[in-house]
């Protein structure tokens, strides 16, 4: 079983920064990608940004030239560093993996969540 264990959320005001840490740990064999989303209320689910196992990058265009996504392999780790905050940046982030299990499947994990609020 893998688990996602986020951390870094919080409150801060508009223009600030935060930084997004999510750990995974369990039983796997490789790790493909690991990403972020956010869902703010009344809304659905969407990519923030992605990770690949090489270092390659996707962001969502709203957070582009102010958010970036980074990992360190070695610890399963996956951050996010968000700078220029606005309100609209409010939702919840999920921490995702996408991995191989020890049986060769491949499949999804996701984190519990953790809360940003931008304030005006």
């Amino acid at each position: 079983q893998v688990q996602l264990v986020e951390s870094g959320g919080g409150l801060v005001q508009a223009g600030g920064s935060l930084r997004l840490s999510c750990a995974a740990s369990g039983s796997m064999f490789s790790i493909n990608t690991m990403g972020w989303y956010r869902q703010a209320p009344g809304k659905q689910r969407e990519l923030v940004a992605v990770i690949s196992s090489g270092g390659g990058t996707n962001y969502a265009d709203s957070v582009k030239g102010r958010f970036t996504i980074s990992r360190d392999n070695a610890k399963n780790t996956v951050y996010l560093q968000m700078d220029n905050l606005k309100p609209e940046d409010t939702a919840v982030y999920y921490c995702n993996t996408n991995f191989w299990d020890l049986g060769l499947k491949r499949l999804d994990a996701w984190g519990q969540g953790t809360l940003v609020t931008v304030s005006e």
